[in-house]
């Protein structure tokens, strides 16, 4: 298949992002330069210097708003991609509105309270819909511990799924954009497998 073809089959359908940081950043320019047509953003937070070492932001951009950065740096690499912002903190009441309409939910958030409040809330408000969860990035190095899993239809995991970000085990560039970009090819492989 040729990627003009990808790209018109990835255009028809909507992506959620859960988080604008080194996640979410990365996966969403991944799927951007894939050819996904909208992508859903939503994140609170503003870019700050230590954000760099990961998160898919220049220094220009530092005290903006992620999702609006964000949106700026997509649109100059495929404009074609529209870009729906949502600057809130991500709540079991706001996330059904906010992801309404999207084909899958990329999870991209910080704690894990976090990330365990969103998986459960789109399990239970709306079924069906597949998360592709991060979990474990920390680091450098141990590149064949990083994987993907599928726990069942609509739940996959990619990441080492044990290190712990401290600040003797920080979150750097290359671990994080292995993991975005693993989190983005199985939104494309998903993608692509629906009819």
């Amino acid at each position: 298949m040729r990627f003009s073809e990808i790209k018109t089959h990835l255009s028809k359908f909507k992506v959620g992002i859960a988080g604008a940081g080194g996640l979410g950043s990365n996966c969403a320019v991944a799927l951007a330069r894939s050819g996904v047509g909208t992508l859903v953003i939503a994140d609170f937070d503003v870019i700050e210097k230590p954000n760099l070492n990961r998160q898919y932001y220049f220094t220009n951009q530092i005290g903006s708003m992620k999702t609006v950065a964000l949106k700026d740096n997509i649109n100059k690499i495929n404009s074609d991609v529209d870009v729906i912002i949502h600057q809130k903190k991500l709540d079991r009441l706001n996330i059904p509105e906010i992801f309404s309409g999207c084909n899958i939910i990329v999870e991209a958030l910080d704690s894990s309270e976090m990330k365990e409040m969103l998986i459960e809330t789109v399990q239970t408000k709306m079924p069906g819909i597949p998360v592709v969860v991060g979990s474990g990035m920390a680091g450098w190095g141990k590149t064949n511990d990083i994987s993907s899993r599928k726990i069942d239809d609509t739940l996959f995991v990619c990441g080492d799924e044990y290190s712990e970000i401290s600040d003797n085990l920080p979150p750097i560039a290359p671990r994080v954009g292995i993991v975005a970009n693993m989190q983005a090819n199985i939104v494309v492989e998903l993608l692509m497998n629906i009819k």
